[in-house]
């Protein structure tokens, strides 16, 4: 993998997702019946981020699940045996904010709202983005996107978080 450039750097990152905070409490008129839902890995951490922004503007705290998609995904050919250990939230009558750290082809959202589904029936579901690179494979858009990349095929945006990489940068590689 070659680093062909640094997208956003600890900074850009931290302004994005707080821009993302401020459009989810104006979108959803502040907190009322408002859950994050981070898909793992990275997107649950950049859920805890906007959550921790969002009590800071709004001075409640939201709640904040993370999700495993893995047994959710249609293009897996193996689906682990293992007991679901995804969170029972009750996303019932709520507004459900998923968020990622990259949009793509569609499938890992389409795979967190089969997901939530299964925990119940959310009043809405909106989508957080830090990157959106195109090249959907499903009829999906995020509803707040903290940077639109323009990629080819063969380019990767890989999101780092200070969780498991020690630091939060958006890089582009090839």
């Amino acid at each position: 993998m070659t680093v062909k450039a640094q997208l956003m750097d600890e900074a850009a990152m931290r302004r994005a997702l707080m821009r993302i905070s401020h459009e989810i409490t104006e979108k959803n008129r502040g907190t009322e019946d408002l859950v994050l839902v981070g898909i793992l890995r990275r997107g649950a951490d950049l859920a805890q981020i906007i959550s921790d922004n969002i009590e800071k503007i709004e001075g409640v705290r939201v709640p904040c699940e993370r999700i495993d998609i893995h047994n959710f995904r249609d293009d897996l050919t193996h689906i682990a045996d293992a007991a679901d250990e995804n969170p029972r939230i009750d996303v019932t009558e709520k507004k459900v904010v998923l968020v990622d750290d990259v949009l793509y082809t569609g499938r890992s959202v389409r795979a967190a709202i089969e997901a939530i589904f299964s925990m119940g029936r959310p009043s809405a579901i909106q989508l957080a983005i830090l990157v959106d690179r195109g090249h959907r494979e499903l009829p999906i858009r995020a509803d707040f996107v903290g940077k639109n990349v323009p990629t080819s095929h063969t380019e990767k945006i890989a999101v780092m978080t200070e969780r498991y990489d020690g630091c939060n940068a958006v890089m582009l590689t090839e």
